[in-house]
């Protein structure tokens, strides 16, 4: 079952749900949080919340979509309320693909750089027993709902960003129960939009490549994720596949398993709060940017998987530089 929403005619939001029967509206649901936000304060699953609503109006999701009316599939009515996050290094085969990672694991520990290092802990300690609490992940902060972009609009970089790259990844998406616990609604397509090339300058200034739009959608895959998941990530130019490669994520291709990553992002209680929202980015092995493309405004990215419903296309843009940030004393 595939959670979406998009826009009506009248400017509102509808709820949408895909299943084998196909996609139709969810009667009185103008949003997919109410419906995530009313299963998890009554205990119940969504597919229950969902059938209890009866059958809705059948829609052509592709259609809604080519049209430009697809959301985000979760939204919170107050964007400071919805927190993306991400974890990195996580992936077997990322480290090559971050800047070919520096330096091999099979240096002494004396060799090997801080990024390195983080990956050989997961690998050593990210796949605890049930129950048991593993390797500590990297760890980033991306922003709030107010860098959240719907499928099919522009991720735009600042105007001074060394670059915007792509990162096809798999997204988590919670929210918070009325007692603080943290309920997953499901996983989603994402593009952890990122800027490499300051990352490149020094790997301290990670968080500032972060700090950058994302997308994500446009449907949720309800219930557990796969665990070999296997898509494909494109940029196209001028309707032109310039470049084209694979990526692999789920547990059999990782190497943290999920239940790991999410203990290390929900122990803080900051991220517990009741009502938030949290789409957690689950790393990448794969990025343009490590086989030396360039993305140009106008390029298109598009990450698919048939197992998480329709692609997720976002075009590049860069806003223009502001300058100097003004602040003025009060």
């Amino acid at each position: 079952m595939f959670l979406s929403q998009a826009k009506t005619p009248q400017g509102g939001i509808q709820a949408i749900v895909r299943d084998d029967a196909g996609a139709r509206t969810v009667p009185g649901a103008a949003t997919v949080y109410d419906l995530a936000l009313a299963a998890a304060t009554g205990g119940r699953t969504l597919a229950a919340v969902i059938a209890a609503r009866g059958p809705g109006e059948a829609v052509d999701l592709p259609a809604l979509a080519a049209a430009g009316r697809l959301t985000l599939p979760i939204i919170h009515p107050d964007p400071a309320h919805l927190h993306v996050t991400g974890t990195g290094l996580t992936h077997l085969g990322s480290a090559a693909a971050r800047d070919a990672m520096h330096a091999k694991l099979a240096g002494g520990a004396e060799t090997l750089t801080d990024s390195m290092k983080m990956f050989r802990m997961g690998l050593e300690g990210g796949r605890p027993a049930p129950g048991a609490v593993g390797a500590q992940p990297e760890w980033f902060y991306k922003g709030n709902g107010h860098i959240a972009v719907a499928p099919g609009d522009a991720l735009t970089a600042p105007g001074f960003a060394g670059d915007g790259g792509e990162e096809p990844e798999l997204a988590g998406i919670y929210v918070i129960a009325p007692d603080g616990t943290p309920c997953r609604i499901g996983f989603a397509l994402g593009n952890e939009f990122s800027d490499h090339i300051t990352e490149r300058v020094n790997y301290l200034w990670l968080a500032h490549s972060k700090l950058r739009q994302a997308s994500f959608g446009p449907e949720i895959r309800l219930g557990d994720c796969p665990s070999d998941v296997r898509g494909t990530s494109r940029i196209l130019r001028g309707g032109r596949v310039i470049w084209e490669k694979p990526f692999l994520s789920g547990e059999a291709n990782m190497s943290h398993t999920l239940a790991n990553l999410e203990h290390h992002h929900f122990k803080y209680p900051l991220f517990r709060q009741p009502g938030d929202v949290h789409v957690h980015m689950f790393g990448t092995a794969t990025l343009s940017f490590a086989d030396g493309i360039t993305a140009e405004a106008g390029d298109v990215f598009e990450i698919a998987a048939p197992d998480f419903g329709l692609p997720l296309r976002n075009p590049l843009a860069f806003a223009p530089d502001t300058g100097l940030a003004r602040i003025r004393p009060l």
